[in-house]
């Protein structure tokens, strides 16, 4: 499933002819997020290693992760979107086992700027870590 919501994001940001398009996308993608409540704005939901805020929630169950997420910038809000719509509602052990390699083909690195591609990484990481219960 991860692989089918990976391309499927492949394909919406193949349709724009140059980065800054792309790039106007994500941002667009970011106003969609629902954001978190100021209460869920705590340290032990925010992403180490962001060069913004970046708040990250997830909602366990026995089988699956729902993740919430929210950020101080629209091009970070863009990305939690992203990866929220990635990995949100499937089983932990599919979020476990994910080959992080995959997230290479949204070409992500020719749009963001290095800062944000460690910062995407580290809300990958806290995702994983999630879904292994961390």
């Amino acid at each position: 499933m991860i692989e089918k919501r990976i391309k499927q994001i492949q394909q919406d940001l193949e349709i724009f002819d140059n980065e800054l398009e792309k790039y106007d996308y994500i941002i667009d993608l970011g106003k969609e997020l629902e954001g978190l409540e100021e209460d869920k704005k705590r340290e032990e939901y925010l992403v180490k290693g962001c060069t913004s805020n970046l708040w990250l929630v997830p909602e366990v169950d026995d089988e699956r992760v729902v993740f919430r997420a929210d950020a101080d910038a629209v091009i970070v809000k863009g990305l939690a979107k992203i990866f929220t719509d990635v990995f949100s509602g499937l089983p932990k052990e599919e979020i476990k086992n994910f080959d992080r390699d995959l997230l290479q083909d949204l070409g992500l690195d020719e749009i963001i700027s290095r800062g944000r591609q460690s910062g995407f990484s580290k809300a990958i990481e806290k995702i994983k870590d999630y879904s292994k219960g961390v």
